[in-house]
């Protein structure tokens, strides 16, 4: 991995290679390339990789990069769906300009096309049922059989084709393949299915068609259309190469590009298949696409992930041939070195602990100066209100703490972020013994957090003011899955990590985050960093955790009953 990423951040990889090659041949003028996303879902992280590429290096070199919706299967395609993936696509800084496209734009051409191999002798009319062709098909190790209807005259072929289009017959009945060869290597090239019949209303060309074409037979072809010149995809797209050129070489197709496979993105903890997101969604395990926990673009948009940080990523993770899984880590790492640098920091208890200090005037407060972002020296200071009243977060105190925990305890000196040091003098508990109030005092002498005499503390902890704190509910979210790699063939649910959602609805926070704004990321001292939900209104401030300080589930993560990390 360190390899590639070296060669990526030097601007270098075999795409670039076989482009630079193929510019100096002058078997290129000028580089077309295509994102050609299927509108049935919300696009994920992995398509970030593909949306990088594809338009990164159209372009480095001075090319253009086409949207086209591969809209061949009316039955899953939603227009929700098409204005999310251009939405997701702008957020990541990304225009197609004028050439956006549709692979319904070309029905016409491929359905002549697909005429053009049937009086070539290279398609045939099928009636064989689904099962039934799966079986002749044969398999890795085995030739396929010749289907019964596979010498049908040209004439009869396309007599039975035509039908198809007119609609005489049911989904199922009938499909139009192509005539390769049945012992094929490479399955791909026994006798694919170029056309299936489907009575479905189609979201843009309504129901002029009831036939629709595969994506083999729609993909290359359009790519011919739109003269792309490097069709780059990932590599489960590797075996469809072959069928892809055959297509090509065997239709009066304006142009001739070439495709070219890349890894894909695997990112451990994650699921990026479609058919398995899709399921968590309408299943009810999340709220929706943009769920914070989902890997979809909107969820991660959602949770607070800038789209510097997934450029950031994909750019890291690198561009190879060979599969392989990246560390969730990798992906935190990018998140914090963008909102490190551009998050102001704001403070916020998430498990209160009221702490009064006995020794501080009654009825006064006072203003204190706080740093909003110590990484940018522009970004200036704030006022914090001080008073005899605070909330402290509930794990920085520990009755009777073991070995190295050094924040407070009973007779224990403490300092508080940008205001004392404060002495725990006095517990309070309820009816039930739980800790309810810490009774302290604080050196006067130690204003802005240093003592005068020079003695030191082990410990600093952040703090809100009582009287002027304001509630907030917190939503911390964690990885959705439990395992690094998640088994999601058979038991999908027993796979979902039980405190992927922890809600905290007593939080307080301080009061300059009562005018945070959407899409505004803020880094909560000693937390991590949050952002407002778009459920928030003007009485109900909700912040999601975008990600935490630290890493922690690279090792033991240590979390307690609420599924608060431990520090």
């Amino acid at each position: 991995m360190a390899s590639e990423t070296a060669e990526v951040v030097a601007g270098r990889d075999f795409i670039r290679d076989i482009i630079d090659a193929d510019i100096a041949a002058r078997r290129t003028t000028e580089v077309v390339t295509r994102f050609p996303p299927e509108p049935n879902g919300y696009l994920h992280i992995g398509h970030a990789k593909a949306i990088w590429i594809n338009f990164g290096v159209a372009q480095e070199y001075g090319g253009r990069c086409h949207l086209r919706f591969d809209d061949t299967n009316p039955t899953k395609e939603e227009q929700e769906y098409i204005d999310a993936i251009k939405r997701d696509i702008h957020w990541l800084g990304f225009d197609w300009g004028r050439h956006l496209y549709y692979a319904s734009d070309y029905f016409d051409q491929l359905y002549d096309w697909a005429e053009h191999l049937i009086r070539s002798g290279k398609a045939y009319v099928d009636d064989l049922p689904a099962d039934e062709m799966r079986v002749m098909r044969g398999s890795l190790t085995e030739p396929g059989c010749n289907s019964p209807y596979r010498d049908r005259t040209v004439a009869e072929n396309l007599d039975l084709f035509h039908r198809m289009r007119d609609g005489e017959f049911p989904n199922g009945a009938r499909v139009l393949r192509a005539r390769i060869d049945m012992a094929a290597g490479n399955m791909n090239l026994r006798d694919p299915v170029l056309y299936r019949i489907l009575h479905a209303a189609h979201p843009r060309t309504g129901t002029k068609w009831c036939i629709y074409p595969t994506y083999d037979f729609a993909h290359g072809q359009s790519d011919a259309i739109e003269g792309v010149t490097h069709s780059l995809c990932s590599l489960e797209f590797e075996d469809h190469r072959p069928l892809y050129d055959w297509l090509i070489d065997n239709l009066p197709v304006p142009s001739r590009p070439r495709q070219y496979e890349f890894a894909r993105l695997n990112l451990g903890y994650t699921v990026l298949s479609k058919r398995v997101l899709t399921q968590l969604v309408r299943h009810g395990h999340v709220t929706g696409w943009d769920d914070p926990r989902m890997p979809t673009l909107a969820g991660l948009r959602r949770r607070g992930v800038p789209a510097a940080a997934i450029q950031d990523f994909v750019r890291r993770a690198g561009i190879a041939r060979a599969n392989s899984v990246v560390d969730i880590a990798m992906l935190d790492h990018s998140i914090r070195d963008v909102l490190n640098k551009t998050a102001p920091r704001r403070m916020a208890v998430l498990r209160p602990l009221k702490l009064r200090i006995d020794n501080y005037p009654s009825g006064s407060g006072e203003e204190l100066v706080a740093v909003n972002n110590p990484e940018d020296a522009t970004a200036g200071t704030r006022r914090i209100r001080f008073g005899r009243e605070l909330y402290i977060e509930r794990d920085d105190f520990m009755e009777a703490p073991p070995k190295k925990f050094y924040r407070l305890a009973p007779g224990r000196e403490v300092r508080l972020r940008y205001a004392y040091f404060v002495t725990c003098r006095e517990v309070v508990k309820n009816a039930v013994g739980e800790v309810v109030e810490l009774i302290c005092t604080y050196d006067p002498a130690t204003r802005g957090g240093n003592a005068a005499d020079g003695r030191k503390v082990q410990a600093t902890l952040h703090w809100v003011g009582a009287a002027d704190a304001i509630s907030a509910e917190i939503r911390l979210y964690n990885l959705l899955f439990d395992r690094a790699e998640p088994d999601t063939g058979s038991d999908l649910i027993a796979e979902l990590n039980a405190m992927s959602l922890v809600t905290l609805t007593e939080s307080r926070v301080e009061p300059a985050l009562g005018a945070a704004t959407l899409g505004e990321p803020v880094q909560f001292e000693r937390q991590g960093y949050f952002c407002l939900d778009p459920l928030s209104g003007p009485n109900r401030l909700i912040f999601n955790r975008t990600v935490g300080l630290r890493d922690s589930w690279t090792k033991a993560r240590a979390t307690d009953d609420q599924g608060v990390e431990k520090i």
